[in-house]
C-alpha cells in the first residue's frame, strides 16, 4: 500500500465529509482529491518525474495537504522545510535535496529571493498565497490544469518524503520516509475511513515535523476532518476545539501546560475532546497529572518516536493514564507516568544495549534504546558516515535516547546520551532530577545539566524558571531535593533564568544551557 491510496479511499468512502477546516475555509475529501490531481497534472507539465524533490516552506495550511498528495501521485518526494531555520540552513537543505520546485508562503518570499542565486537546481518557484511577478501562482495551477486522476508507478518502498532533522549541532540530516513506513503505521494503528464515524483532528504541530506529517496522513487514512492551525496559540486552540468540536489533538508538553494553566481554561467548552496525544519532549509529571485531573474524560497517549522512525514507535496508552483504580495499581501507574514511554507498537522491535560494546542489557539496566522495523530508516540522505554512526549492521537504529526496560515490558527514558551526567563514575539521569524539581511549588520549568568539576568530573546544575511572583534561593531548591533523591544526584549548583531555550517542538536546548552556564 502506498500513501496515495489514503486519499483515494477516503474520497470514495466519505467524499462529502470535510477533509480540512482552515481559517474559515472547508474542503471535502472529494475536493481535496480533485485539487491534488490538478496540482499533480501541473507538476507533470513542469517536467517533474519519479524521484524528483519538491520543497515547501510554509506554515500549516490546506495547501500543504494538496501539495503532499500531488507530489506523491507523480511519485515525487516532498521536502517540507523548517520555516524557523536560518537562511544558510535552508540553502543547505535545498541544495542537499537538489529540489527542483519550491513552494513558498508569503512571509518567506523575500527569503526565497535572497537564496535564489545559490539554488541552481530549483527550476520553478510557486507562490502559495499571492500572485508574484517572478513566480508561478498556486491558484493558477489549480485552475489551469485538469482534475483527471494521475497514476504513476510507485513501489511501496519508494521514498515519499525527505524530512530534515532539527539537530542542535552540525548540519540538518535528511531522513528519507518511505510509503511503506507510513502504511505500516496506519494499518496497525488507525481505523480506516468509516461513514458512521466522524472525528475531528486538531493539528497545531508544524508539518515540517514528522509528528505533523503523521497526524495529517492518519487523518486522511481515517477519514477524519483535519482542523488546522497555522501555529499554536493557547486561546485560539481552545476556541478552535470549541468551534470545530474537535475530538483529537496532539500537543507537545509546553503546549499542554499552557492550556491547563490558562486562567480562561474554564470559559471554553472542551468536552468534545476524546484523545490527546503528547510527545516530542519529556512531559513533566506534575503537568500530565494535572491534565488528567482537569480533563477527566480525555484519553491521554504518550507517543515516543523520532524523524528516523517515521514518528511513533512506542506508546504509553490511555489505560496507563487512567488513575481510577485500586491503590497498588495506581501507585504503579503513577511511577510509569513519571518516565515511561510504554510498549513498542506491533510493527517495531526495541531493546536496550550498552552504548560502548553494543551488548544487550538485562531488564532494569540503563543503556541506549535501539529500534528496528519497517518504519525505521535505512540511512540518511547522501550521508554514509552519519548512517554508519546511527545504524548497526543488523539494522538497529541507535536512538541516542538512554533508558531501560522493566519486567512488565515498559520502556523508560533516562535522558539523551549526550545529556547524561557522570559524577565520580556514577551515571545520573537529568530527567530523574528534573521530575523531582518539577514538583517544587515555586518552580515553573527546570532543566538539569552537567557542568565540569575538577574533583568529580561533573556536577549537577539545575537551571530554573520561577513561577510568576515567586522568589527562591539556590539553597532552598537544593534543600528541597534532600529527602527526595540520592545525595550524589542532588544539584550542587542552581541558577535562575527568565525562560528555557527550546526548539519549535518544545525540546529544551541543553547544549545552549551548557554553553551559557557550564563554565560558571
Amino acid at each position: 500500500m502506498n500513501t496515495t491510496e489514503f486519499l483515494t479511499i477516503a474520497a470514495a468512502i466519505v467524499p462529502d465529509r470535510p477533509a480540512v477546516i482552515f481559517e474559515g475555509k472547508e474542503f471535502t475529501f472529494a475536493q481535496i482529491a480533485e485539487r491534488s490531481n490538478r496540482l499533480a497534472n501541473a507538476l507533470l507539465a513542469m517536467g517533474i518525474k519519479k524521484g524528483d524533490r519538491i520543497a515547501v516552506i510554509q506554515v500549516n495550511c490546506n495547501e500543504y495537504l494538496e501539495i503532499y498528495n500531488a507530489v506523491a501521485k507523480v511519485a515525487g518526494i516532498m521536502a517540507p522545510l523548517n520555516f524557523r531555520a536560518k537562511e544558510d540552513e535552508l540553502t543547505y537543505m535545498l541544495t542537499n535535496s537538489e529540489s527542483q520546485v519550491l513552494f513558498v508562503g508569503d512571509r518567506y518570499l523575500d527569503l526565497a529571493r535572497r537564496m535564489r542565486a545559490s539554488l541552481p537546481a530549483v527550476q520553478q518557484y510557486v507562490s502559495i498565497d499571492s500572485r508574484q511577478p517572478d513566480m508561478l501562482y498556486y491558484k493558477d495551477l489549480i485552475a489551469g490544469y485538469p482534475g483527471d486522476e494521475v497514476f504513476a508507478e510507485i513501489d511501496d518502498n519508494d521514498v515519499t518524503i525527505l524530512m530534515y532533522t532539527a539537530g542542535t549541532t552540525g548540519r540538518p540530516k535528511g531522513v528519507p520516509q518511505r510509503h511503506s513506513g507510513f502504511a505500516s503505521y496506519m494499518l496497525n494503528n488507525v481505523q480506516p475511513a468509516d461513514p458512521e464515524v466522524n472525528e475531528v483532528n486538531l493539528l497545531t504541530v508544524p508539518l515540517y515535523h514528522v509528528a505533523g506529517i503523521q497526524a495529517m496522513l492518519a487523518a486522511t487514512y481515517g477519514g477524519r476532518t483535519l482542523a488546522m492551525m497555522r501555529q499554536f496559540e493557547v486561546k485560539e486552540w481552545m476556541e478552535t476545539v470549541q468551534r470545530t468540536r474537535a475530538t483529537r489533538a496532539m500537543l507537545v508538553p509546553t503546549m499542554l501546560k499552557r492550556v491547563i494553566d490558562d486562567p480562561d481554561f474554564n470559559k471554553y467548552d472542551l468536552s468534545s475532546l476524546k484523545v490527546i496525544t503528547y510527545g516530542a519532549a519529556p512531559m513533566p509529571f506534575e503537568v500530565v497529572k494535572k491534565a488528567i485531573e482537569m480533563l477527566p474524560e480525555v484519553r491521554f497517549i504518550n507517543a515516543f518516536g523520532q524523524t528516523e522512525t517515521a514518528s511513533t514507535i512506542c506508546m504509553l496508552g490511555p489505560e496507563d493514564h487512567d488513575l481510577r483504580c485500586e491503590p497498588v495499581l495506581k501507585e504503579k501507574k503513577l511511577r510509569r507516568l513519571q518516565a515511561s514511554i510504554g510498549h513498542p507498537l506491533p510493527d517495531v522491535e526495541m531493546k536496550v544495549i550498552d552504548p560502548e560494546s553494543g551488548a544487550d542489557l538485562a531488564l532494569g539496566e540503563t543503556g541506549m534504546i535501539v529500534a528496528r522495523g519497517p518504519r525505521v530508516m535505512s540511512g540518511y540522505w547522501n550521508d554514509a558516515e552519519k548512517t554508519r554512526q546511527a545504524m548497526t549492521a543488523e539494522g538497529w537504529l541507535r536512538t541516542s535516547d538512554m533508558g531501560y526496560q522493566d519486567e512488565d515490558g515498559y520502556f523508560y527514558l533516562a535522558g539523551r546520551a549526550d545529556d547524561m551526567i557522570i559524577r565520580g563514575g556514577e551515571n545520573i539521569s537529568p530527567e530523574e532530577v528534573e521530575q523531582v524539581l518539577h514538583s517544587h511549588p515555586k518552580l515553573d520549568e527546570v532543566a538539569v545539566i552537567g557542568v565540569p568539576d575538577t574533583e568529580w568530573g561533573q556536577e549537577v546544575m539545575a537551571v530554573c524558571v520561577l513561577k510568576a511572583e515567586q522568589t527562591a534561593t539556590p539553597e532552598e531548591v537544593i534543600d528541597f531535593c534532600r529527602n527526595r533523591i540520592s545525595s550524589f544526584k542532588r544539584p550542587r549548583y542552581v541558577v535562575f533564568c527568565e525562560a528555557l531555550p527550546r526548539n519549535p517542538m518544545g525540546k529544551v536546548l541543553k547544549r545552549n544551557l551548557r554553553e551559557e552556564y557550564g563554565q560558571k
